[in-house]
């Protein structure tokens, strides 16, 4: 009994692991920078419906929304780097069934405006690198690019 038990334990463990192509393993942007991601963030008015977590709301802030949505934290939305772009780049990709009518249209889709058009990438480096530290997310582990040597054959060969 023990040895089916820990047959299936590895099974299950095996396929839950996700390699395939749709895996976000040794997805990583370059390092981007904390001053220009504040301003990114202030460019796209992202703090018309947004506050950072923790930080102290200035008094005459004023959002569009009833109730900014908090960004940071221990957020139950935001687990790890790739799910922080995501909501970036695919805000409608993932919306907790909690959020408010006023968060979503009426077919469920994010109301939070898709600047994909205009948010250029090093903007999004910059801006996810301003986020990132606001989140408890699990660490991710950076790609490990190797310089590759280019062989150059001897003449005697």
């Amino acid at each position: 009994m023990m040895r089916i038990t820990a047959l299936l334990l590895a099974t299950l463990l095996l396929f839950a692991c996700e390699q395939g192509a749709n895996s976000p393993r040794g997805f990583s942007l370059p390092e981007g920078n904390m001053e220009q991601g504040y301003q990114v963030f202030k460019k796209y008015r992202c703090q018309d419906c947004h506050r950072i977590a923790g930080e102290e709301e200035p008094e005459n802030a004023q959002y569009l929304l009833a109730k900014p949505i908090p960004l940071g934290g221990s957020s139950g939305r935001i687990k790890t780097y790739g799910e922080l772009v995501t909501s970036i780049i695919n805000p409608s990709h993932k919306l907790t069934p909690r959020q408010p009518a006023s968060f979503t249209s009426e077919d469920g889709v994010s109301l939070m405006r898709v600047v994909n058009d205009e948010l250029t990438v090093s903007e999004l480096i910059d801006l996810v690198a301003y986020l990132q530290p606001q989140y408890k997310v699990t660490p991710y582990r950076t790609s490990d690019y190797r310089l590759y040597q280019l062989r150059i054959p001897d003449k005697t060969e």
